[in-house]
């Protein structure tokens, strides 16, 4: 009792004088929801539009692609991003092809290592690599395409022409070659390429002679090519647009605004 007595009185509780913003409601607030979203899944609903990189996250991690669409914060600052930008400029230039590219298609922006001032090596990395001695027939292809209600927009690095008349769309990493665990997330992006170049040229064909005309899949070919390491990867068994359709569908409905029709060709952009 006596130690009790000669304790130092404790501080008295805080009072709205004390915290006149009312910064402690905000944080109790914000813990909250922390604490909501820790205990359950995001729901959201999926926009009318998405990008072919959200198509990916889709894959990868959903909860994930929920949360950012629910609250769209800026995305960290990645140097790397400059590494794959200036090096598909130098492409661009060497093929004689250049185009505007949007924030979000700033290639480099999904690398996960690698040296953002190995920009030489990657140049005589790539002058080794037997598509130095190839020329693409297109660069940098923009798109929009409807696939299960969503239109997916993206860009494709390039395509090149086979020997045997079919087509193959490569997309150049600057970054590490993922796991293979990882390899099958990613390579939706392939998949959503190979189905937009299909359609692509079905369109161009059916202007050219008046009459509908359909590319089958199987003369689409699709692959990563890492620049850094000199391999090119082609996932087996890509998805088809029947598979990305229920990829998006088993995701939750779509947006307000109106898509273009099911099965529309897709547009070509400027």
């Amino acid at each position: 009792v006596l130690a009790a007595l000669d304790a130092p009185e404790p501080p008295p509780p805080a009072s709205f004088e004390d915290d006149p913003d009312e910064w402690a409601a905000d944080v109790d607030a914000l813990l909250a929801e922390r604490e909501r979203r820790a205990e359950s899944a995001a729901e959201v609903v999926l926009p009318a539009q998405m990008s072919v990189s959200q198509l990916v996250d889709l894959a990868t991690d959903p909860d994930a692609l929920a949360a950012r669409l629910r609250r769209p914060l800026p995305f960290r600052p990645n140097p790397l991003a400059r590494r794959g930008t200036a090096f598909h400029a130098w492409l661009e230039r060497r093929y004689g092809a250049t185009r505007l590219l949007d924030l979000d298609e700033l290639p480099g922006a999904d690398d996960e290592d690698g040296d953002e001032t190995d920009f030489d090596r990657l140049q005589e990395a790539f002058l080794r690599s037997p598509w130095a001695q190839r020329s693409p027939v297109e660069v940098e292809v923009p798109f929009e395409t409807s696939i299960g209600g969503t239109v997916i927009r993206g860009r494709i690095d390039a395509v090149f022409e086979d020997p045997d008349g079919g087509w193959t769309v490569i997309d150049w990493k600057t970054g590490a070659e993922p796991t293979d665990e990882k390899l099958k997330s990613v390579a939706m992006q392939l998949a959503a390429y190979r189905l937009a170049w299909a359609q692509l040229m079905a369109a161009r064909t059916a202007r050219h002679t008046g009459r509908p005309a359909e590319l089958p899949l199987d003369r689409v070919r699709a692959a990563f090519h890492y620049v850094r390491t000199g391999r090119t990867v082609a996932p087996a068994d890509l998805p088809g647009a029947g598979e990305l359709e229920q990829l998006i569908r088993s995701a939750g409905a779509v947006g307000e605004p109106d898509p273009p029709l099911e099965g529309e060709a897709p547009q070509e952009l400027s």
